[in-house]
């Protein structure tokens, strides 16, 4: 899949698409070949990001897809092909590589080191290679898959290093890597969906991850920082430190939960609750929430002499529990793993939940932290309909695309690679699918 990507970025155009539990979302991307390679040799992400122009965007409501997980697949490829022939139409020109998200299905944050001896005197990209093949990786469970693999930190004679050790002096080098791993069968159900859109997969990446590339400020990813992803499907979850994503989880609660509550809660259609909560849905009332009035069809009724009408302190009571109860499980999570001992500990909320009046006030309450509602990076040409919280993730897919040296994949493997056979066992599934 790298080399495809590889071949997209040369040619100059590739495809990126979230498939979410609400809405699935495409962008080609445009790319300066050149500003690219120039970006790569002076490591400069700012740089990469000026190379990517977005030329057109679809979007369509997601069909076969629960709890961020594809569960129809015929459903799934409708909406697929929907929001990539309209990309394509305002375009003017047709993909064949396409980076797609994969959000849910379980991620599992895993931890490797591996160090070896200097054979000169400086440290070569052979010489990294050679560390990271020595990596002692944990064992695989069945039925997982490993997405992601970061060399987050590099240290040379036991001192923390850059994050290119190339050329430095040193009698030993050492690597920190951090993987990802996700449940099999949604990740092969979406490649599945992908393909039979006859495209071809050049990319996954876990949507917790994608969503914090887009939203969070340099700064922000290098002193430490969480992004949550309010989706509809699922909550994700990701923590940045030193520019590198360090940690990723999924919770399986998101927006879904709250529309079906205030569906049960006010006995109402399905539809009509999704409307209200995203027209007038909040976190937090107030004294004039009482004297406004919402049009709120009971179940079956048809007549608009029938429709009843609610206060909209009635729909923030329905929906602040179950908000409450999502970013109290996010806290959870984030204690877990650590997140309280970083330097920066901000956190930006992303997703379409982000969006709900007085979610900020009510995450800073819950987390005991300094928040803020992140919106996604801006590219040269993005639309402004897939500008906000809720659009953070596919955006993010294409900053993905434009970081150099991000995986561990992204490193020529050496000629004596000594523990060759654990890296084939880490990225086998790339080989062997796609």
């Amino acid at each position: 899949m790298r080399e495809r990507l590889r071949a997209a970025l040369r040619r100059g155009l590739i495809a990126v698409i979230d498939v979410g539990s609400s809405k699935t979302v495409c962008l080609i991307i445009q790319v300066d070949a050149a500003a690219l390679e120039r970006a790569e040799a002076t490591g400069s992400a700012h740089d990469a990001h000026s190379a990517l122009r977005v030329v057109g965007a679809g979007l369509t409501q997601s069909r076969g897809v629960k709890l961020g997980e594809i569960v129809e697949m015929d459903e799934a490829e409708r909406a697929i092909r929907t929001a990539l022939e309209r990309a394509e139409k305002a375009a003017g020109a047709r993909v064949d590589q396409v980076i797609a998200t994969v959000s849910g299905a379980r991620p599992k944050s895993m931890s490797s080191f591996g160090e070896i001896e200097l054979e000169a005197e400086e440290a070569t990209s052979q010489d990294i290679s050679r560390a990271l093949g020595a990596a002692d990786w944990p064992d695989r469970r069945e039925g997982r898959e490993m997405i992601h693999a970061m060399p987050v930190n590099f240290t040379l004679d036991g001192r923390t290093a850059t994050a290119d050790p190339r050329g430095m002096a040193a009698r030993t080098l050492a690597v920190d890597i951090h993987a990802v791993s996700v449940d099999r069968t949604p990740l092969r159900n979406l490649a599945a969906s992908v393909r039979r859109c006859d495209l071809e997969l050049a990319g996954v990446v876990a949507g917790s991850y994608a969503a914090g590339l887009a939203s969070l400020v340099e700064d922000e990813q290098k002193l430490g920082a969480a992004c949550i992803d309010l989706g509809a499907g699922s909550t994700d979850i990701s923590v940045f430190l030193r520019g590198h994503l360090i940690h990723a989880d999924s919770s399986r609660l998101g927006g879904d939960h709250l529309t079906q509550d205030i569906s049960v809660g006010l006995s109402m259609p399905t539809a009509d609750a999704e409307r209200i909560k995203t027209r007038h849905g909040g976190a937090l009332a107030t004294g004039l929430d009482d004297r406004e009035l919402i049009e709120a069809p009971h179940i079956g009724e048809n007549h608009p002499a029938e429709q009843r009408r609610i206060s909209r302190s009635a729909l923030i009571g329905v929906i602040r529990p179950r908000l409450e109860e999502i970013l109290e499980d996010a806290r959870r999570r984030l204690d877990r793993a650590g997140f309280q001992h970083l330097p920066g500990r901000r956190i930006v909320l992303t997703g379409g939940g982000a969006q709900l009046t007085g979610v900020e006030e009510t995450a800073q309450r819950i987390l005991g932290r300094q928040v803020r509602t992140g919106r996604p990076m801006r590219i040269a040409g993005l639309p402004q309909s897939v500008s906000g919280p809720d659009c953070a993730a596919v955006v993010g897919l294409a900053l993905h695309a434009a970081r150099p040296q991000d995986e561990v994949w992204d490193f020529e493997p050496a000629n004596a690679f000594p523990n060759k056979r654990r890296l084939i066992g880490a990225v086998r599934w790339f080989r062997d699918n796609w």
